[in-house]
């Protein structure tokens, strides 16, 4: 409502006293005002729903079909990255295996002896140890030289130098047996 209808308008010919038009105006100043409180968040609602349609047109826009086949080309690359990872870890187990069995069967060249075994049926048997183990000692009867002999003695035992040591000496005569013997009694 405006001032100026109110003033325009009389009653019985008279203009309403300015008193009158001012409570009227302050009244209906009141219901505005409590009106527009209601409203008050309505830009910030509007705001929201446009960034909501604007959200929703993007998202509308984007390929769906495309970002599923980007996912299955990521888990496809992460499946064959665990597989080969997976073959690496086992290869490195089973080279660890042959090498210590290799070394407990005192082989002289651990890549010597792996060039004469069948390292795929190795791999692929049951028992790995079992197997690395019987092929070992096959290899050991046909080819000996590739491992180290255990019946022989150390390059450098004792006893089997030019010089002998002093307490090993054996008397050479009877007198210096007869020495000894006496020697040893004294003590």
């Amino acid at each position: 409502m405006k001032r100026d209808f109110l003033l325009n308008l009389t009653v019985e010919g008279k203009p309403l006293p300015k008193e009158v038009v001012d409570a009227i105006m302050g009244e209906n100043g009141k219901d505005i005002e409590s009106v527009k409180a209601n409203y008050s968040d309505y830009n910030a609602i509007k705001e929201a729903l446009n960034q909501a349609k604007e959200t929703i047109a993007a998202w509308q826009a984007q390929d769906v079909e495309g970002l599923k086949q980007s996912a299955q080309d990521w888990e496809n690359k992460y499946n064959q990255a665990v597989r080969e990872h997976s073959e690496e870890i086992s290869n490195l187990q089973f080279q660890q295996m042959l090498n210590m069995a290799v070394s407990q069967a005192k082989g002289r060249n651990a890549k010597a002896i792996c060039a004469l075994l069948d390292l795929d049926a190795l791999k692929n048997a049951e028992n790995r140890a079992e197997a690395i183990g019987k092929a070992l000692e096959e290899l050991k009867k046909d080819s000996g030289y590739l491992f180290a002999r255990e019946d022989t003695p150390p390059l450098y035992a004792r006893g089997t130098g030019a010089q002998w040591g002093a307490e090993e000496r054996s008397p050479v005569t009877l007198a210096g047996a007869l020495r000894e013997r006496f020697e040893n009694e004294r003590k």
